[in-house]
Parts: C-alpha cells; sequence; structure tokens
C-alpha cells in the first residue's frame, strides 16, 4: 500500500513513516524538506499519485493566531483537492482531546477549522485525537514559569507518549476509514500541576510547581477535569509516564 505522511520529518512523522514502512508499506515522507509543501501545494501532486492513503501529522511552524488559521486552511483545502485528484481512498489526520474545549487559544480554533475541512471534504477519513504528549512537558513548564515558580492548575489530563500515538496512527492507515473520530490517551489520569512537578524532578530542575486552580494552560485557556481528558473507551497507550521518564530523561 503507498501511504503519504504529511509533515513525515517532524516527531509524530519519522515514528509513523518507521513504522510503515517496518510493516512493508510504500511510504512518502513528505515536507517542505522532501520538496512537498501543503501549503502552497508545491509538489503533492507527484507525491500523491497512486496514493491509497494520506497521514496528516504536519503542524504549523507559528502559533500566532492568524498565521496557524491560515497554515490548517490553506494546507487543508490543498490536501483536500490533491487527494481527489489523485483518488486517495482514506484520510487520516492527527488532532487533539477537547479541542472544542479549549477555543480560547488560537490554535484550536484552527485545529476545528482543519477537522470541519476534513468532514466536509468527500474524502473517507479518521481523525485521530490524542491527549498530549509526555513530551510537552517542558514546554508546559516553562510557558507557567514566574522566576523559580511553576503556576499550574490541578486539572486532570490524560498524556501520552509520542510513541504511541505513531502506533495508533500506523493501525488507522491500514484499516477502513471510519468516517469519525477516534481518540487515544495515556493509561493513567494525573494532573497537570503533579505532571509537570514530576518532569522537573526527574531533571533535577531547581523551580518549584505551585498548584493554583486559577492558573491557566499555556498562559490563556482555563480548564478543568473535562477539558484534557478523553470520553468513553478511548484507545489507551501502553507507556506510562514513570517509565517514560526513567528511560527517556537525562538526569542532569
Amino acid at each position: 500500500m503507498k501511504i503519504v505522511v504529511i509533515g513525515g520529518s517532524g516527531l509524530i512523522g519519522t515514528k509513523l513513516v518507521s513504522a510503515l514502512r517496518q510493516n512493508g508499506h510504500e511510504v512518502v515522507a513528505a515536507s517542505p524538506a522532501s520538496g512537498v509543501n501543503a501549503v502552497t501545494g508545491e509538489g503533492l501532486a507527484d507525491a500523491l499519485a497512486g496514493a491509497q492513503v494520506v497521514v496528516d501529522v504536519a503542524n504549523s511552524p507559528s502559533f500566532e493566531d492568524k498565521a496557524v488559521l491560515e497554515f490548517f486552511e490553506k494546507s487543508g483545502r490543498n490536501l483536500m483537492a490533491a487527494e481527489a485528484a489523485a483518488g486517495v481512498k482514506h484520510h487520516v489526520a492527527l488532532s487533539v482531546v477537547g479541542t472544542e474545549r479549549l477555543l480560547a487559544s488560537g490554535y484550536f480554533v484552527a485545529k476545528l477549522a482543519q477537522e470541519e475541512l476534513i468532514k466536509k471534504s468527500k474524502i473517507p477519513y479518521t481523525i485521530l485525537r490524542s491527549t498530549q504528549f509526555f513530551e510537552f512537558a517542558g514546554g508546559i513548564a516553562q510557558e507557567a514559569t514566574e522566576g523559580q515558580t511553576v503556576r499550574l492548575p490541578p486539572a486532570l489530563a490524560q498524556p501520552i507518549v509520542s510513541d504511541d500515538v505513531a502506533a495508533a496512527l500506523a493501525d488507522i492507515a491500514v484499516s477502513p476509514p471510519v468516517n469519525g473520530t477516534i481518540e487515544v490517551a495515556g493509561p493513567e489520569r494525573i494532573g497537570l500541576d503533579e505532571f509537570v512537578r514530576r518532569y522537573l524532578k526527574a531533571t533535577a530542575d531547581p523551580r518549584t510547581v505551585t498548584t493554583d486552580a486559577a492558573a491557566r494552560y499555556y498562559g490563556t485557556i482555563a480548564v478543568n477535569d473535562q477539558s484534557l481528558t478523553p470520553g468513553d473507551n478511548p484507545r489507551l497507550g501502553k507507556t506510562t509516564f514513570a517509565e517514560w521518564l526513567e528511560r527517556s530523561v537525562t538526569r542532569h
């Protein structure tokens, strides 16, 4: 099966390309670095020629409200048009659990717009919504830091390692389209404050996490226990946060 991975050189894309190739599929790792740009349309027609499946895991290089919306709308429209012309049978896209609950952020407004473009297209599709990655712990801490204090709410999250997200995408890519949304999350729920506290401890970071129910996620989004957690019966990753910290975090 020929599968095109848009964003094939990123965190998820590289893992997904590797997994699909190991399973014997012909995989095109498409990104601007390889001459394929979904925003401008450059190289799309050639990359998609003969493809049965397209998996879009590309992310905007800018998180500024206008830029990120433009990225997902332009790339979405170009992809849908190119896939229709190429006869693609399944469009798979990676999105975020709770997107419609996080619209105080322009990033999630843009992700919702991307999902709507997919749903309105005539291409059969599957949207995989994932919770936050373990690898985002450092970035969440940085956005919440004031001096040596990290202020975060105790709102529950259910983070997942990127490898388990890539594995779910690899499975979905070779399965029939569901024309709907699937959620994937880690095996355990944990408060955002405790998630970052454990990460900082594991990395011997001297900053202190202070639990503040009024603190905002990424500085702008008010969250509660439902904001970042999946609904009923999500797919679950196998790797726990403790296992990931043990094998992946460099101790200073």
